[in-house]
């Protein structure tokens, strides 16, 4: 016998998976300008398709999955609170190139989205935390990231983003 909530069939569960009506923002955007450098805060940043943020130092090839990462602006405090900090963590510490609020995440893995009214993107998998963590938050920096690493995706459509800049789920392909 099914879980009452979910039906007869897997379909209801596709379907709850398929509706994400909300909006999200692009809050921050940042660019590595080398490897292990700091990152650098821009209002605004061209995407090239198939392959990375230009100027972002990032050496990714085409069809690659990881060319962009994303993180979820409400984790910011999250990982915070997690390290004892009186103030959400500074994006740029976390060494993702966009910051976006409003919108879980998450519920985007594995799916089409857009950034404003060009660029688009094929979120690809989880961006777990490394090592390095430990190094910018300090001791427990990985553990506080467990969970709260973000997204990476691959660049469909490269264009120009803002800071500001609305994202939205698109439709299924299927």
């Amino acid at each position: 016998m099914p879980f009452p909530f979910f039906g007869d069939d897997k379909s209801t569960v596709a379907r709850l998976l398929s509706t994400l009506p909300q909006t999200g923002r692009l809050e921050w955007i940042g660019l590595r300008p080398a490897r292990r450098e700091p990152l650098v805060s821009v209002a605004e940043a061209t995407v090239a398709t198939d392959r990375n943020l230009v100027g972002d130092h990032a050496r990714v090839k085409a069809g690659g999955k990881r060319q962009i990462t994303l993180l979820q602006h409400e984790y910011l405090a999250a990982v915070a609170s997690f390290m004892g900090f009186a103030d959400p963590v500074d994006p740029g510490r976390l060494r993702r190139n966009l910051v976006v609020s409003g919108v879980n995440l998450l519920a985007l893995k594995n799916r089409r989205i857009a950034i404003g009214d060009e660029v688009v993107l094929d979120i690809t998998g989880e961006c777990h935390p490394c090592s390095r963590m430990e190094e910018e938050l300090g001791p427990g920096g990985y553990n506080a990231m467990r969970g709260h690493g973000g997204l990476t995706a691959r660049i469909v459509q490269g264009g120009i983003i803002r800071v500001g800049d609305t994202i939205r789920a698109l439709p299924s392909e299927d």
